[in-house]
């Protein structure tokens, strides 16, 4: 572990030097930032990171880019939709850097650490004068400062030394669901996915750390906590102290407190028996597992390099609903991966039908460049692997009705998040992670009430709150 204090410090001198300069620069009272995620929770959690970076350096922020003094668009490389609204969105800031060209306009993120597109924003965005990758993130004041410093553009990327940084200050975006990163990065490799490539190997946060951080969030009124990671599964390897995911969970789960606990992303390989014992006596663990098997068939899941089988999938989730009362099951597929037949195809339908889920995440197979999958022969049209994702999304939408509508007239602890700007109604969440829509009065929002469900719509409950 780096000396995460002497770097912090270092990088807090230049959060001063960037609130100098911003004072000269800022267009308005105060210097206005505006940040876009893209992608996954890793991705918010790190965007939380930079506000509360720049929050010292004296920002407010803005929902809109057209005041800001800083725009950042923080980017994800899993999807090529994704890397399409991006190129797109940052087209539409030239007029914006033309009107005033003081701002400062910057992109961070997984796409960043490819050296393709960082070498396109270079040439077809002249106008970027701030690109660094995910590696770079505990040194961005630094980057930012000589970006601001003399106007010259700064780019950097692929300088990950496999090290963690911690002590710097985090600005979440919510005040009752937050983000715990429990590690960084990936070893698995799987065929498909350009995660390792963009984010490193994985690297463990010391367990008394994020002890310390979710006490700390608890007391300030989180009501529901993730903790995140590439593989949660495999946290623990490479800490001095022997600790491994399971044991990290119960230490966290025995914190005084009223809140749910939540972890993502959990990969089958890794998912033990004592992972599922901890869920099952855990006190404020989720009764929700997301456990991705992304194809049911196993010719598919060798070629994807998932390091299990549909055997070995079917041993733990069987494991966990015998153990677990009340347990809520969501997954990630891939359809059409190149050589899957609709052979292949039709053991993910049998296999979504025999465990049921709650509810899928599902996509097409999107080549990543750099990636194994991306060599591979893909004949199958998109047009036939178009037909099978819809013949994929009712099968689910069948299961899913059916296990909704199983739950009506039970009562469920729901924690209330949200209100819709349409109907006035309550949108919250059960310990199983399924929406439920109610009426109630908008000081229910970050509290938990109990709702008994009288309606049931495909992935959605009705309730009222029981009085």
């Amino acid at each position: 572990m780096p000396d995460s204090q002497k770097i912090s410090e270092k990088q807090s001198e230049y959060m001063n030097l960037i609130a100098e300069i911003m004072d000269i620069r800022k267009r308005g009272e105060k210097p206005v930032a505006y940040i876009r995620t893209y992608g996954c929770q890793q991705n918010v959690a790190d965007s939380e990171k930079i506000k509360g970076m720049l929050e010292q350096s004296g920002f407010e922020f803005a929902d809109e880019p057209d005041n800001a003094d800083f725009i950042l668009f923080n980017t994800c490389a899993v999807r090529e939709h994704a890397e399409d609204r991006v190129f797109g969105n940052v087209g539409a800031l030239k007029n914006l850097k033309r009107k005033h060209p003081q701002i400062l306009i910057a992109l961070c993120g997984c796409m960043m650490e490819q050296e393709h597109i960082a070498n396109r924003i270079y040439k077809s965005f002249p106008f970027v004068g701030l690109v660094f990758g995910t590696h770079s993130l505990h040194h961005f004041p630094e980057l930012m400062y000589n970006a601001l410093l003399d106007g010259k553009r700064v780019f950097e990327r692929g300088n990950d030394d496999n090290l963690l940084y911690e002590g710097f200050p985090v600005k979440r975006d919510g005040t009752f669901k937050g983000w715990l990163p429990i590690m960084y990065g990936c070893n698995n490799f799987c065929t498909y996915c350009v995660v390792p490539y963009v984010r490193g190997r994985e690297r463990s946060r010391e367990k008394n750390i994020i002890v310390s951080e979710a006490k700390n969030m608890i007391e300030s009124g989180y009501k529901d906590i993730t903790l995140l990671g590439q593989n949660v599964n495999s946290y623990g390897k490479g800490l001095s102290e022997k600790v491994n995911f399971s044991q990290l969970l119960r230490e966290v789960d025995s914190i005084d407190g009223d809140y749910w606990l939540r972890f993502m992303t959990s990969h089958p390989k890794d998912c033990s028996k004592e992972l599922i014992d901890a869920i099952a006596s855990g006190t404020h663990i989720s009764k929700h597992l997301h456990l991705p098997f992304q194809c049911g068939s196993d010719r598919v899941l060798k070629a994807m390099n998932r390091h299990y089988d549909r055997r070995k999938y079917l041993e733990i989730i069987n494991y966990a609903k015998e153990k677990i009362d009340g347990l809520s099951l969501t997954s990630d597929i891939i359809v059409g991966f190149p050589g899957e037949t609709y052979e292949d195809f039709k053991e993910t339908l049998s296999l979504i039908r025999e465990v049921e889920f709650t509810s899928l995440f599902t996509f097409i197979f999107s080549p990543r460049v750099g990636t194994p999958a991306a060599k591979m022969d893909d004949p199958i049209p998109a047009e036939e692997k178009s037909k099978w994702f819809r013949e994929l999304l009712d099968v689910q939408e069948e299961i899913a009705a059916k296990r909704c509508s199983s739950m009506v007239g039970k009562t469920e602890k729901v924690l209330i998040e949200s209100e819709n700007d349409k109907n006035g109604e309550l949108c919250g969440r059960t310990s199983g992670n399924i929406i439920v829509e109610l009426e109630g009065s908008k000081d229910c929002i970050g509290t938990f009430k109990n709702v008994k469900i009288t309606k049931a719509r495909n992935w959605i409950l009705k309730g009222e709150l029981v009085k």
